[in-house]
């Protein structure tokens, strides 16, 4: 007979997201995901498969968090604007008390070596991407852009947000609001 789960998925969930936030997937180690989880690597495997399982269900549960954004922007129709408002939305989603996170997935993608997870890799570029979409789809409301005038600019700003995310670590919000306000007048 199987037994019951003594834990709640989300809530563990909840806390490997935050361990990988702080220290990244490869530093995280299953040790410490049964420390900061509350349970033993047998109900991490049994759930989860493997460390890979439990960060992919953290970059899930990061998408339902950032949601509070993001849907923001899909419902902007603002065009470059609703984009600006974005970056600094995303430095508020990201503070942590005083202190700034930065990107769960900017984070993770700084500190992976070259191939060391494909499968992790293919999710974190997904989710960048799907970030760019709504760049794009934002830039094309405006009047004079054009396809592929607004997919680049979308990559421009699709750097400039990974650049804040990095940054916002570092700077203090005068900077930060200052580094938004020179990139949206590039575009």
């Amino acid at each position: 007979m199987a037994r019951k789960k003594q834990y709640n998925e989300q809530e563990v969930i909840e806390k490997a997201t935050a361990l990988f936030w702080r220290n990244g997937y490869e530093a995280t180690t299953v040790r410490m995901l049964e420390k900061e989880m509350g349970i033993n690597q047998f109900s991490i495997y049994s759930s989860f498969g493997n460390k890979q399982g439990v960060f992919i269900e953290s970059i899930n549960n990061y998408k339902k968090q950032i949601c509070c954004i993001t849907d923001k922007l899909k419902a902007s129709k603002n065009g470059k604007e609703g984009i600006k408002q974005y970056f600094y939305d995303f430095l508020e989603f990201a503070k942590e008390g005083d202190k700034n996170r930065g990107c769960l997935v900017t984070n993770t993608v700084n500190e992976m070596k070259d191939g060391s997870d494909p499968f992790v890799m293919e999710q974190l570029i997904g989710f960048a991407n799907n970030i760019k979409q709504l760049f794009l789809t934002n830039l094309l409301q405006e009047d004079e852009s054009n396809e592929e005038e607004a997919q680049r600019k979308a990559n421009y700003l699709m750097n400039c947000l990974l650049g804040l995310s990095v940054s916002s670590k570092v700077y203090d919000q005068r900077k930060l609001n200052d580094t938004i306000e020179i990139s949206f007048l590039n575009i």
